[in-house]
Order: structure tokens, then sequence, then C-alpha cells
């Protein structure tokens, strides 16, 4: 299997998407002013405290106060507590040794208005992004990613990931990590840092430790709650983090700085390999070139074909999501029912796994298989599913079929969900069913032109349309509508094929590739 990681920079957003064989199997869209992402450390004011939910409601700055229930206080949370005590008195930082003989161990079974109380401060992570009426969900429990080692403060003891299976590497990893690591911190190894060199891992855990006491020296000056003060990477590097394997061939991004970004993470983490990231510079958009535009418009929409005519049904209500397992015309072509069912079947599970990870649906799954009558088909179904689920990085859990033939998946979500409309409105009716005729649309876009060049003093417009539109406006070399526009408007247009533009859509875009504002018609 070869992975390619495909990247698209605009002023709006970042995109990306992880292909694997050409398929596209992850998609992930971060606006380029996101707050409260994942992973971020804040000093947090505590709002109000909710004896009957055992949690309290914390400013973070967000719009909605974030959640942080007892269970997520940790053990360890009086030991965080000293520490802002300290810090607060004293403007400086204590050695960690000193807070943490100084705590208690919170009980398991707790109140929390036992241990806060509003207007207190307080250290948490974003565990859960803001999701619809939401606020973010928040943990007490500190931690540091890096891309074998996971780095825990205030506690003291060494974890292996059990997906490590060679207990000589698991002996190994421990040993390593409990002779190099500091006093008072723990870490977790990660999978990835099976046959890692000791140097290698001394060098991530020293930088995992330096990135702690920067967040720490922030709480040292005079700041006030909310304040943000260790911010994750972004999300292309936290990507790459999580998902750079051996099989990734190519990464490709479109914009300078984050591929010298890129670049530079990839020769930390795979020396050597840093030659497989590529700066795209052409002019039709990267996910057009490399075709991830067609497959987001085909596997985004309610219904989604996989095999030989059978296809799914995928929709959302309230409390969780329902896949409908369909046939299709498949059940023509076999007289054979429980060969089809079983056939069917197994190849929904597979396009089940992939758009789960496309799409990251979270909470409650529910999937109604087509019905097989024998026992031996609905085991190796669950079987084949647990297995395809088994690449996947989210937390969750494949129960049996039950006696009505549906399958219960959960899977954590801390993300929103990646809904994309796939169905295009007109631009030019806006759903009317109504619009000019459209022998008009180039001299509509003309006129528009004409108006940019006057008005603003453009030297340089990049028209982007529909390729069936780009094809008509470039037909005939000499005397192209597109040409025609060179002569006789300015020389620094240019005409480009956008799959993501509707029919009769269009848009200008400068040098730099952000969008030109125009006026209203």
């Amino acid at each position: 299997m070869t992975s390619d990681l495909i990247v698209d920079v605009s002023a709006r957003e970042i995109s990306m998407a992880v292909l694997e064989d050409q398929k596209l199997v992850e998609l992930q869209r971060e606006r380029r002013d996101l707050a409260f992402a994942v992973g971020d450390i804040y000093l947090g004011r505590v709002k109000k405290v909710m004896p009957g939910l055992n949690a309290a409601f914390v400013d973070v700055g967000y719009k909605k106060d974030a959640f942080l229930h007892y269970l997520d206080l940790g053990q360890v949370y009086g030991a965080q507590q000293k520490l802002l005590e300290i810090i607060d008195k004293q403007r400086a930082i204590p050695p960690l040794s000193k807070v943490v003989s100084a705590h208690q161990d919170l009980p398991k079974e707790g109140k929390i208005a036992d241990h806060i109380r509003g207007g207190q401060y307080v250290l948490v992570q974003i565990v859960k992004e803001p999701i619809s009426t939401k606020g973010p969900r928040l943990s007490a429990e500190i931690s540091l990613a890096g891309r074998n080692l996971v780095l825990v403060p205030f506690t003291d003891k060494v974890s292996v990931s059990s997906k490590i299976k060679s207990s000589e590497e698991r002996a190994r990893l421990k040993q390593l990590m409990l002779s190099i690591k500091p006093k008072n911190f723990s870490v977790i190894v990660r999978t990835s840092a099976e046959g890692k060199k000791a140097s290698e891992l001394d060098q991530e855990l020293r930088k995992l430790v330096r990135r702690w006491e920067e967040s720490l020296n922030k709480l040292s000056k005079a700041v006030k709650a909310p304040k943000i003060i260790y911010e994750e990477a972004s999300r292309a590097l936290g990507v790459l983090r999580d998902t750079f394997n051996p099989s990734f061939q190519s990464i490709q991004v479109n914009d300078k700085d984050f591929y010298e970004d890129i670049r530079e993470y990839v020769a930390q983490i795979a020396p050597g390999r840093e030659e497989i990231v590529k700066l795209y510079n052409g002019q039709v958009p990267i996910f057009d070139e490399t075709g991830v535009t067609k497959q987001v418009k085909a596997l985004f929409g309610r219904t989604v074909t996989y095999k030989s005519g059978a296809y799914l049904v995928i929709e959302q209500t309230e409390a969780m999501h329902v896949v409908d397992v369909n046939s299709g015309n498949r059940s023509r072509n076999s007289s054979e029912q429980e060969t089809t069912a079983v056939d069917v079947n197994m190849a929904a599970a597979e396009e089940l796994a992939r758009q789960l990870r496309l799409r990251d649906l979270g909470g409650i799954i529910a999937v109604d298989f087509i019905d097989m009558h024998e026992p031996k088909n609905r085991q190796l179904l669950h079987e084949h599913m647990v297995k395809l689920m088994s690449g996947d990085r989210a937390r969750h859990n494949v129960l049996p079929l039950n006696k009505f033939g549906v399958m219960m998946i959960t899977r954590q979500r801390v993300r929103p969900e990646m809904r994309i409309i796939t169905e295009e409105k007109c631009p030019t009716c806006m759903g009317t069913g109504k619009m000019k005729s459209s022998v008009l649309f180039t001299d509509q876009i003309e006129a528009k032109l004409l108006e940019l060049v006057a008005k603003q003093h453009l030297t340089y417009i990049n028209v982007h349309v529909h390729p069936y539109v780009a094809a008509y406006l470039k037909k005939g070399l000499l005397l192209s509508i597109a040409r025609q526009w060179k002569l006789k408007i300015a020389r620094g247009i240019r005409v480009t094929p956008n799959q993501s533009l509707a029919f009769l859509d269009y848009k200008f875009l400068d040098k730099e590739g952000n969008d030109i504002e125009l006026t209203e018609d």
C-alpha cells in the first residue's frame, strides 16, 4: 500500500487529503483563524460549578463555556493547583518535585464542588473541539504529544503502547525511557517508536520537556485567564505526526511557507526522506490536478455507490448516524441469496470503514446490513469489520450483528463531523429555477473583467470557471474568447478550470491566489 498527502493552502483554510493507493481515505479542513483545537492548553477560569452534573463550566475564551467533568480532573489535579499557587505568589517556576510531593491524589469517586470553586484558575487541555452548540470539552490531565512519545507531567512512570507486540522491544523501550526521562514526568511510548534508536527518542523527549517549560514560563508573567499557554502544531503537521510511515510516497503542498515547514518536519521524523515533499506550482488547483475534488464529489453524498451497483445510504439524526446497505441491481444477477448478501456486505464493510475515517463520523453508528441466515457468515462479517477498523486512529468499538442484522459501532468524536454538500445550487438562479440566458454568461464575465481593470487597475486576473466552460473559452487557438480578453482587456488574464465550481459559477483570483472582491450585480 502506498500513501500520499495533498495539502491545499488557501487564504481562508488549509485542506489536507490522505490517499491510500490513490483512494481518498481522510480529508481534514482547518480554518486559518482556527482556535480551540484538540491538544491546546489554556489557563482557564471557572465560571460556575454544577454539583448535579458533577462538573464545572470553564471560561477559556470561547463564546460558549467549556465543560470540565470531575473524572477529567485527574488524580494529580492537586499538584497542578499547587503549581499555580506558587507561581501566583512567587512569579517563578518551582521544580515539579516540590509540587508533586505536596499533594494527595484525588479519589476516583468524589464531588467536584469539594475541589473547585467559582472564579478559580485551572490549567486545562482541549480534548474535544466545539461541536454544534456545545463548547469545548476539557481535561486537567495535561499531556504533550510527539511523533514517538507523549509527555505527561506531575506523574512518574513509563507506559508502552500495547500495539507493540514484541516483549523484547517493549522491555527495551521501557528500560530506555526509565533511564533518560526526567523525574516527575511520565512517558507514554507510541507505536511508531518501535525500532527507533535511543538518540532519536532522547532528542524528542528533550524537545517535549522544553515545550512544557516554555509553556510554564508564560504563567510566570502576570497573565489573567483565559489565556492560551500551549498551542498544538498546525493540523497539517498533526496529520503527518500521526499518519507518517514508510508507505508515504509523496507529500504535495501548494504554499512555499508550508512546504518549508513540512519539509523540515519530515527531515526530523524521517531523516533522508524529505525529498518526498514537493512544492506544487501548477495553475490548476492542486485538488483538481491530483483527482481529490472528483473523489470528494463522489464520496460525500447521501448515497455512496461502491461495487457493481450496490450502495450505502448514510443519514444523520440528532443522536446517531444510520447506514443502510443496499444490493442495488446485484440481486438480479445472482440466484444465491446468501452468497450475494455475504459478497455485498463484505464490500460494504470496506467502504464503511473508509467513510468513517473520511467523514470523521463519531458517536453511535447503526449499520443495517443485508440479512444473512448463516451464523458463520455473520461472525465472518464482524471479524472483517474489526480488522478493517484496526487502522482507524480514533478509539472505537465494533459489536457483533444483533438478531435484526444491525451492527452497532461506537467511534470517538473529538472534532466536528466533516460535512460537504455535493449537490450544486445554480449560481445564476440561486435555486429559483429561473436564470438569465446562458449565452450571456461570457458577456457577464467580460463585463466584470472590464470593471476590475478600470476601477481596481488590476493587470493580472486568474478567472476560475467550470472545466466545461474553460474548454469553451479556450476553444480556437487564435480566435478563442480567452485570447480576445487578453487583447481587449489585459494581457494578464488567465482562464483556469476548477472542478469545485458549479457549471455557471466563476471567481477571480490575484497572483497570490487570493479572491478578488466583486461588486454586487
